[in-house]
């Protein structure tokens, strides 16, 4: 057997991707992609002209040389354009970076941010790392997924930590984020969600919290700070 199979099965039995495979799997999540292309149409991807102008403007930030490092912006804005990420969106923006195909396949199947399929009007993202789950998120993410089950708006997955720990249990809904939750403030969000309204983000209105701050008060910088020269010596 050459290295190079023996190497290839090594690979697929540890599930990684295979070496020249347009097949990889995503460990550690609730999904797995394969790049064929899944359009409901057959019509090619391009930006608009507004979102050219946007791509032009991101691609400004970066230095003559290091273009392709916006990879990861165009990617995203080719999602808000389209609705999700298909393999034809993929291929374009490689194509306006000239970059190789395969590395942005590469970032686009590493991010969760990135859509590979249809998520309907609403994508709710639940988090159930160690701080959510400590206070709740297995038993919130149930509930979620059950109330939504049958709903086509919604696509509701589980996802790793999404960085709002100290407000424990939350959920992202397309770029919102809805903290301090039960599941009744699970339900009324959908509720709104689905008569149209725009629910207030960030944390629960009765947890009385503004933003990540802790549940019993704040512990620090409760005081005005000192002014100039606070702890120098006098003679400085």
């Amino acid at each position: 057997m050459s290295l190079l199979k023996t190497l290839s099965l090594a690979m697929t039995r540890i599930g990684r991707p295979v070496i020249g495979s347009a097949h990889s799997v995503r460990c550690m999540s609730d999904a797995s992609f394969v790049h064929r292309e899944a359009d409901l149409d057959t019509k090619t991807f391009e930006f608009t002209e507004e979102n050219k102008k946007r791509a032009e403007a991101l691609l400004g930030i970066y230095p003559e040389g290091f273009k392709q490092a916006g990879v990861i912006p165009l990617l995203d804005l080719a999602q808000r354009q389209y609705g999700w990420l298909p393999l034809k969106a993929m291929n374009y923006v490689a194509d306006y970076l000239q970059m190789p195909r395969m590395r942005v396949y590469e970032v686009a199947t590493f991010y969760t941010m990135f859509n590979r399929a249809p998520v309907g009007k609403y994508h709710v993202q639940v988090c159930t790392t160690t701080p959510c789950m400590l206070r709740g998120a297995q038993e919130l993410y149930e509930y979620t997924r059950d109330l939504l089950k049958d709903d086509k708006d919604f696509k509701v997955i589980e996802v790793e930590c999404l960085g709002a720990c100290v407000n424990a249990p939350m959920i992202q809904i397309n770029d919102d984020y809805y903290e301090d939750l039960t599941n009744e403030d699970v339900k009324q969000i959908v509720a709104d969600l689905k008569a149209g309204k725009k629910p207030k983000a960030g944390p629960s209105a009765k947890s009385g919290r503004l933003a990540c701050e802790p549940k019993g008060g704040l512990t620090s910088l409760t005081t005005p700070p000192p002014g100039p020269g606070f702890g120098c010596r006098p003679d400085l």
